[in-house]
């Protein structure tokens, strides 16, 4: 599983292609309909193709000769991605946050000989790997609690906020439903709702409702955990300036507008941190015990150049998923779930290892007890 085609070449897809390319053992061909990305793309070992990637036809002619196709595209172009690389029986892998392309991508690798893994990047993704790793020593579950951020280093606008990685995606997870396991029972819960507060290392955050972070884990811990929740990390008062944009001005209904408002406003930046702190309590030996894993993840410089946060870790996510199937560690047919993937597996990948704040160290040596107060309040989706 060495030749491989990578769709997209924007910011998260270029740095797929630097940490690939990098390793030596692949060849990427990267696709996109723009050439001023493709040309941006700053490897003299990659291959360059300029796609159609809306047309089916044409990006299952450019699978002709590969092994896996690595889709870096929006939400919404994943599912012809998929049914293309079904018929051409590539391993898929991509990085939707969207439920309901995940399970149109399920239902195509129901019927395919090939690896379909959607997912594969930090929430969903990389947060399921963590959360699924702890709940593994308990011996009855009650709580998991997953919290996810991308921040900028040093927020200076009212939202407390700057662009870090797709728009489209943001958009989505702030305004569809939300999965959740409550008392029980699955459920659907609101985006932007269910606030609640935390401190890690002395800063203040809030965590909200969004959608797609959980990925399979719903149905993973279905019947198996009290409660399941998935949240996103901002700084104190985004919530509430996004459900006036989403809610009172009604953007959640005009999402190309909300879309061209938060571009030409919000800027982007290199400077952020990835957030990612998950909770599990249980039953361990007769006595309700509480475990975590806490960890953030800075920009860096990768062979000279400055990658953000976001890109970093996502790239990292569906990279190492891609090399952990290639080494035999994952299955290579059918639907694969982010929680397949063991923690020391992920953490001692030479993707993966990014995620480690000392590199040397045990992958879980991460895992430690912390403490943190949530508050459980529900918002029903209606």
């Amino acid at each position: 599983m060495d030749r491989l085609l990578l769709l997209g070449a924007g910011k998260i897809g270029a740095a797929i292609a630097e940490l690939l390319c990098g390793s030596g053992d692949y060849k990427v061909t990267i696709a996109d309909r723009e050439q001023d990305l493709l040309n941006a793309i700053d490897r003299n070992d990659v291959n360059r193709v300029v796609v159609d990637v809306e047309d089916g036809a044409a990006v299952l002619a450019a699978m002709k000769d590969q092994d896996a196709v690595i889709s870096a595209l929006p939400y919404y172009l994943n599912v012809t991605v998929a049914k293309a690389a079904c018929k051409a029986g590539l391993h898929y892998f991509d990085l939707t946050e969207d439920v309901e392309t995940t399970r149109a991508v399920r239902k195509i690798a129901a019927k395919a000989k090939s690896a379909f893994m959607p997912q594969c990047g930090l929430a969903p993704g990389f947060i399921s790997i963590a959360a699924y790793e702890l709940t593994k020593s308990f011996e009855r579950l009650e709580t998991v609690r997953m919290r996810v951020g991308a921040l900028p280093q040093f927020p200076t606008n009212a939202l407390n906020y700057n662009l870090t990685w797709s728009t489209d995606g943001l958009i989505n997870e702030y305004c569809n439903p939300c999965d959740a396991i409550h008392e029980g029972k699955k459920i659907d819960v609101l985006a932007l709702q269910g606030i609640e507060q935390f401190s890690l290392d002395g800063i203040t955050y809030e965590a909200f409702n969004t959608s797609g972070g959980l990925g399979t884990l719903c149905e993973t811990l279905d019947g198996g955990v009290r409660e399941l929740n998935y949240k996103t990390v901002r700084y104190p008062g985004h919530c509430d300036f996004m459900k006036m944009l989403v809610n009172d001005l009604r953007l959640g209904e005009r999402r190309e507008l909300f879309r061209e408002l938060l571009e030409a406003a919000i800027p982007v930046t290199l400077q952020d941190v990835v957030l990612v702190f998950t909770t599990v309590t249980g039953t361990r030996g007769g006595r309700l015990t509480q475990e975590s894993y806490a960890n953030k993840i800075y920009s860096q410089d990768i062979n000279g150049t400055t990658w953000s946060a976001i890109q970093i870790t996502t790239a990292a996510g569906i990279c190492a998923a891609v090399d952990l199937m290639r080494s035999g560690k994952l299955p290579r047919q059918g639907f694969v779930r982010q929680e397949d993937i063991s923690l020391p597996d992920f953490l001692a990948n030479r993707f993966g290892r990014y995620y480690d704040t000392d590199n040397t160290s045990p992958g879980l040596q991460q895992i430690r007890r912390l403490q943190g107060e949530f508050d459980h309040g529900y918002d029903r989706a209606v």
